[in-house]
C-alpha cells in the first residue's frame, strides 16, 4: 500500500552507517557515493484510502543526495 508522509518526521535517528548497511553497494550505483546512512523515524502518514496513521519509517540518506526509498514499517497507533 502506498503512503504519503504528512509534516515532519520526529524522533529521527541513525540506525546504521557506511559499511554497517548491507545495501550500500546498490545504493552507490543507483544513487552515487556518499556518506550513506540507514535512519528510522516517526511521522503521520496517509494512506491510498485516506486515513492518516501514526507509522514507523526507515529510509537512506547522504549528505548532497538527500533521502531516499522511505519504508512504512509498522503502525504505532
Amino acid at each position: 500500500m502506498q503512503f504519503e508522509v504528512i509534516g515532519a518526521i520526529s524522533d529521527a535517528e541513525t540506525i546504521a552507517r557506511g559499511s554497517g548497511i548491507r545495501e550500500l553497494p546498490r545504493l552507490r550505483r543507483a544513487y552515487g557515493a556518499g556518506n550513506w546512512r540507514k535512519c528510522k523515524g516517526v511521522a503521520s502518514v496517509q494512506l491510498e484510502n485516506g486515513d492518516i496513521r501514526l507509522a514507523e519509517l526507515h529510509w537512506y540518506e547522504a549528505h548532497g543526495i538527500g533521502r531516499r526509498e522511505i519504508k512504512r514499517k509498522r503502525y504505532l497507533d
